[in-house]
């Protein structure tokens, strides 16, 4: 196996490791990180009905800020922030997605508190 695919799959299963204890609700939703080399992707998600809720992604055309950098990641949690308060969402709770929370995730997620969102 290469690294890269070692890298990937020690990711999943830290993933799946956090979503036993993470469960997103109507009231508080999860907000679900994805990043990939060159997006950003984050989501609301009602885990009862299994529904995205909201979402923001860096391949928004009114979202300036492009690429998977903490610029962009900031953007996107601050989109997704607005989204989730039109919707009436005020809480959530954060799923990392396994991956560090560092970067790219810690911006995202400071993006999400400077627009509004708690968790």
């Amino acid at each position: 196996m290469s690294r890269v695919n070692l890298r990937e799959l020690g990711r999943e299963r830290r993933h799946v490791r956090l979503r036993k204890k993470i469960f997103g609700t109507a009231e508080r939703p999860r907000l679900s990180v994805y990043k990939s080399c060159k997006h950003v992707h984050a989501q609301l998600i009602d885990d009862n009905l299994g529904q995205t809720l909201v979402y923001a992604t860096t391949l928004h055309k009114e979202l300036k800020a492009k690429g998977a950098n903490t610029k962009a990641a900031k953007a996107v949690g601050k989109m997704i922030a607005q989204k989730a308060s039109a919707k009436g969402i005020q809480k959530a709770v954060f799923d990392r997605g396994g991956y560090p929370y560092h970067g790219v995730v810690k911006a995202l997620a400071d993006g999400a508190r400077e627009g509004g969102l708690t968790f």
